[in-house]
């Protein structure tokens, strides 16, 4: 059991946030005027905002658009101060815990909101060779995979078809994958003419029969058919049952196919990081910590959870922004209130704004509180409207609506955001010459316009 003992007085009362996500600043944020000093610690000294990973991923948004600086938090909040290190380990009895690099945080409440890694189910070769995408070094990861293989395709030649299996039909599975398809159709044409783009195949596999579970049958359908519209290979009902370095073991209706691809994008599940089991707190369904409906973790006075990694097994929550956003500003305003003197509010209660996904250019879905469904052009303006507005900074907002508005409402921008790649060696000898006359498609029109019109005819026509 943890200490009640009452917070002492001759100090103000020291609150550590671990976890730099929606709802641990979502708490910071909250405690701004509050007569407390909070200590925010992170692994990694930016936010990322995971719902555009995606768009990082396939080459319309730069990483520093969605990442915000942490230390940044103090330009308007002075009560906070921000350490980089991870968890080692949590002395509740003492309210303190230990980071790497030897060093010892103690605290009076602790928020714990760390948020949750790819789960990989125990699939063999998942972890091993396919590429998650929940984190900034794994969006660009897997940007510069694709582009190497394309780079080396446009070298060497098409061989074989070149091949993305996408694993995980929620949100971001058919987010990567519609991009993924858009990229294809609309910039591979002017940017990769050596490709043929009938060989490059984008295929997304879910266990579901459906994609986008949580919706609405009538808005699953129209992702369905927007995703097909665009090429993706959608194999449904398909369970993953082993990944290998050149594709993946699928199942369908009991009847095993190896699906040959050079890259796997993971995007199927969501679980606790292996680290929190050395915290010392109660773990449930996917090693979330269970809190009770005031978010406390459950034996635990001064101890909170929020976001992703947190659940009350009495009333689970989508893992979603949302629940986190509103899970860290109660718990701040309990915190505030306890502080004060004052009772707690009333048990956590969860207000549903609504989810919404989007499949490509001006092709969205969107379940919001007040509205009736929505599909299509509208839909697609709103989930850019609001994820935008939900971006941590001026600089962030700016340059992410530039760089999307060029990209999905102006065609003619096949600028790709790019990054290293390989060296290209080619497989035999080759030597690159001038294009053949009348080759491309400019050379065509450029002949046409230049060939002499043919004279009418003074012959009769024949009978």
């Amino acid at each position: 059991m943890s200490s009640s003992a009452p917070v002492s007085s001759s100090k103000r009362p020291h609150v550590v946030i671990v976890g730099g996500g929606f709802g641990g600043l979502a708490a910071v944020r909250k405690l701004k005027d509050a007569d407390v000093d909070i200590t925010l610690i992170d692994r990694h000294t930016y936010n990322t905002f995971q719902p555009l990973l995606y768009q990082v991923a396939t080459a319309s948004l730069n990483p520093g658009d969605i990442t915000w600086f942490l230390r940044a938090v103090r330009a308007k909040q002075d009560n906070v101060r921000f350490v980089k290190g991870t968890v080692v380990a949590m002395d509740h009895d003492a309210q303190s815990m230990l980071l790497d690099g030897n060093i010892t945080v103690k605290y009076d409440y602790l928020i714990i909101a760390v948020g949750v890694t790819a789960n990989f189910f125990g699939i063999p070769g998942a972890e091993e060779f396919s590429m998650p995408l929940y984190r900034r070094s794994q969006a660009l990861a897997l940007r510069d995979r694709i582009f190497a293989n394309l780079e080396d395709a446009a070298i060497n030649g098409q061989d074989r078809d070149l091949r993305v299996v996408v694993v995980g039909g929620g949100a971001t599975g058919v987010e990567t994958a519609g991009a993924l398809a858009e990229m294809r159709n609309q910039d591979m044409p002017t940017t990769y003419p050596e490709l043929d783009q009938s060989r490059i195949h984008i295929t997304l596999v879910e266990m579901a029969p459906h994609v986008l579970g949580p919706f609405h049958p009538n808005l699953r359908d129209y992702a369905k058919k927007s995703l097909e519209k665009r090429g993706v290979d959608l194999r449904l009902g398909t369970a993953v049952k082993e990944v290998r370095t050149d594709g993946v073991l699928v199942e369908t209706n009991g009847t095993e196919e190896f699906i040959e691809a050079g890259i796997v994008v993971w995007a199927s599940g969501i679980t606790a990081h292996s680290m929190i089991g050395e915290w010392g707190v109660p773990q449930g369904r996917g090693g979330r910590i269970e809190v009770d409906d005031r978010q406390r973790v459950r034996g635990f006075h001064h101890v909170f959870a929020v976001g992703d990694i947190a659940v009350n097994p009495d009333e689970p929550l989508p893992q979603l922004a949302q629940p986190a956003l509103q899970e860290g500003k109660y718990v701040a305003k309990l915190i505030r209130r306890e502080v004060d003197g004052k009772d707690d509010p009333k048990p956590f209660s969860y207000f549903d704004k609504g989810t919404m996904a989007t499949i490509g250019r001006a092709s969205a879905i969107a379940q919001v509180k007040g509205l009736p469904r929505l599909k299509g052009w509208i839909a697609w303006l709103i989930w850019v409207a609001i994820h935008v507005q939900q971006l941590l900074g001026n600089r962030n907002r700016f340059a992410t609506m530039t760089n999307l508005s060029l990209k999905y409402l102006l065609w003619r921008s096949h600028n790709a955001i790019v990054g290293e790649t390989p060296y290209v060696i080619s497989h035999e000898p080759r030597v690159i010459e001038a294009t053949p006359q009348g080759a491309t498609k400019k050379a065509v029109k450029k002949a046409a316009k230049k060939a002499p019109k043919k004279a009418p005819s003074t012959e009769s026509p024949e009978h």
